[in-house]
């Protein structure tokens, strides 16, 4: 596997990434499932493409609004109604899933300059 590859695609644990993949493909499968329900045109090839994008890049979307989200709020812990808190958590994950396309470059170019000092 070519060094940049590796450091980058692969710098995610294989636990984290398949997991995020999942609730990725939760998130396409949800839009899958609306837009068929629509009674609107099938699914064009640039939608799919779209889907299939966000949904392999959704997993370093993730960890870059987890890394954020650590940074600022440290170890604290908050004690909140669980229904607003899943709430908050479905919303998050559809915009990281929504925006993987231009949130996760930044993850990836994270990995790949963190994967490389650690290689020195």
């Amino acid at each position: 596997m070519h060094p940049i590859i590796h450091k980058t695609f692969g710098g995610l644990s294989p636990q984290y990434y398949l997991r995020q993949f999942f609730f990725g493909l939760l998130m396409c499968g949800f839009v899958v499932f609306v837009s068929s329900h629509e009674g609107n045109s099938p699914l064009r090839l640039p939608m799919i493409a779209m889907l299939v994008v966000n949904t392999l890049l959704y997993p370093y979307a993730r960890f870059v609004y987890e890394s954020i989200v650590g940074f600022i709020m440290g170890d604290n812990l908050f004690l909140v109604n669980a229904v607003l808190m899943m709430f908050v958590k479905i919303m998050t994950m559809a915009m990281c899933w929504s925006f993987a396309l231009f949130i996760a470059p930044i993850g990836l170019i994270y990995l790949y300059f963190h994967h490389s000092r650690a290689s020195f």
